[in-house]
C-alpha cells in the first residue's frame, strides 16, 4: 500500500539512526524526487562551487580514457557523468543509472548530452550484464543506499576484471577544529538555508548531513571495498577532509 509524502519524511526519530531505517529506500527516493529540480543549485550554493572540483578529481584519480566504458551508479543529476564525458580523450561508453525518476529527469532537461545513456534503476539490482564495464562511479550516493555492501557487490559484478571504482563521498574533517565548524555549517546553517533556497518540505537536507557523520569514514570504506572483491584500494581526502577518494581495481570475475 503506497505512503503518503508526509509518511516518508525524515523526521527526528528517523534522523537519529538514518542508515538503520528499513525503509530508507524509499525515503531516500522521494526525497531526491522532491528536491531535484533544485538539486543542482543547492549543491552549487552550499559547497562554495566545490563540488564540480571534487568529481573533477574523482575522474582524474580513477584515470579514465577513452578506451573506458564507465557507469555511474546513483548519478543524480549526471553531473559526475559529464565530468566523464568533457575529459580530453572522453570514455567510448557513459551509462548513468539512478532509482529516482525525478533526478533522472533533472539530468535529462538540459539536452545536449549526445551520447549519454540514462536508465532508471537500483543500484542494488542493476539490470546490466557481468562484467560489461571497465570504470563503475559514484559521488555521494553510497551513503544512501539501503544495503552498503550489496550495492558494491553490485558495482563490482558489472565490472570486467582489471575494471576500477571510484567513490567519492562526504567524510568528515580529522581536524577537530575544522571539523566541529564544517559540522556546524552543514548540521545548521546549510540545512535551513537550502530548505529555504528548494522549498523543500521532506527533511532532506537535514537527512544529508546527518547521513554523513553517521556514516563509515574513508579507512572503513576502503575496507568494504575489499570485501567487494576490490584490490589496490586507497582513499584521497581532498578539501582538508570534506570529501575522500576512494579507488579500487577489480582483482577477479564474479560472474557465476
Amino acid at each position: 500500500m503506497a505512503r503518503s509524502p508526509d509518511q516518508l519524511k525524515w523526521d527526528t526519530e528517523r534522523l537519529a539512526s538514518p542508515h538503520t531505517q528499513t525503509d530508507k529506500a524509499a525515503r531516500v527516493r522521494h526525497m531526491f524526487d522532491s528536491v531535484a529540480p533544485q538539486y543542482r543549485r543547492v549543491n552549487r550554493w552550499f559547497s562554495a562551487g566545490r563540488d564540480a572540483a571534487w568529481r573533477r578529481k574523482a575522474v582524474e584519480l580513477v584515470g579514465a580514457d577513452a578506451d573506458d566504458e564507465v557507469l555511474d551508479v546513483a548519478c543524480g543529476t549526471g553531473d559526475l557523468l559529464r565530468a566523464f564525458a568533457t575529459i580530453a580523450d572522453p570514455p567510448r561508453r557513459l551509462v548513468g543509472c539512478d532509482f529516482s525518476h525525478g533526478m533522472l529527469r533533472r539530468a535529462t532537461a538540459d539536452g545536449g548530452d549526445d551520447g549519454l545513456v540514462w536508465i532508471e534503476a537500483d543500484a542494488l539490482c542493476l539490470p546490466l550484464a557481468s562484467e560489461s564495464f571497465t570504470v563503475a562511479s559514484c559521488a555521494f550516493g553510497v551513503r544512501n543506499f539501503q544495503d552498503l555492501d550489496a550495492g558494491l557487490g553490485e558495482m563490482c559484478r558489472v565490472l570486467k576484471v582489471g575494471g576500477r571504482i571510484v567513490i567519492l563521498e562526504f567524510t568528515r574533517p580529522r581536524s577537530r577544529l575544522f571539523r566541529a565548524l564544517y559540522e556546524f555549517y552543514a548540521g545548521h546553517v546549510m540545512p535551513w538555508g537550502a530548505a529555504l533556497v528548494s522549498g523543500d518540505r521532506t527533511g532532506a537536507y537535514r537527512y544529508l548531513p546527518r547521513s554523513v557523520v553517521s556514516f563509515i569514514g574513508a579507512a572503513d570504506m576502503c575496507a568494504r571495498l575489499e570485501r567487494a572483491g576490490f584490490g589496490a584500494v586507497s582513499a584521497t581526502a581532498v578539501s582538508r577532509g570534506i570529501v575522500s577518494v576512494c579507488v579500487g581495481t577489480k582483482l577477479r570475475s564474479t560472474d557465476g
